[in-house]
């Protein structure tokens, strides 16, 4: 299956997980199961805005960076300019944090609502240039959907 495929694929699967559900903590971490479980990711969670901080939110894989600052690393990156940002090589990125040794590509989404960032998808890869324009547009459908059905514990 194509990329692409996967993602309608999984889209459905989400889209049916998160509909009846309005828990922000369920609906993110069923969100990561899918995803990390469909293309094998490294890893994959959210953080979440919180006291002027991203804070680790639900995720799969391994041990994870618990805080990161407004602007620092790609994470923060996207969170300041409410922007995906797409890294090839996170060896090249500067103030690229480093919570494990074998990433080496990075897509992270920003969670928007009502123009205020409220968190980040972050998805690591080990494969270098592992994401693309199809990555970005799916997650960000995949976030936004998200959004609309939890912004009432946002």
């Amino acid at each position: 299956m194509s990329k692409s495929e996967t993602y309608k694929e999984i889209y459905s699967q989400i889209e049916a997980l998160i509909a009846d559900e309005a828990d922000l903590i369920a609906n993110l971490g069923n969100t990561c199961a899918v995803l990390h479980q469909a293309f094998n990711f490294h890893w994959t969670g959210f953080y979440l805005v919180k006291d002027s901080q991203l804070v680790l939110g639900p995720f799969q894989g391994p041990v994870a960076c618990t805080r990161i600052n407004f602007g620092k690393g790609v994470c923060g990156l996207a969170w300041k300019e409410s922007k995906i940002q797409v890294v090839e090589n996170v060896h090249d990125f500067e103030g690229h944090i480093a919570c494990s040794p074998f990433s080496n590509s990075e897509i992270v989404i920003p969670l928007v609502y009502q123009s205020k960032v409220w968190g980040v998808l972050d998805i690591d890869s080990t494969d270098f240039g592992a994401f693309n324009e199809i990555d970005a547009d799916y997650l960000e459908k995949i976030c936004k959907n998200l959004t609309s059905h939890i912004q009432k514990s946002i």
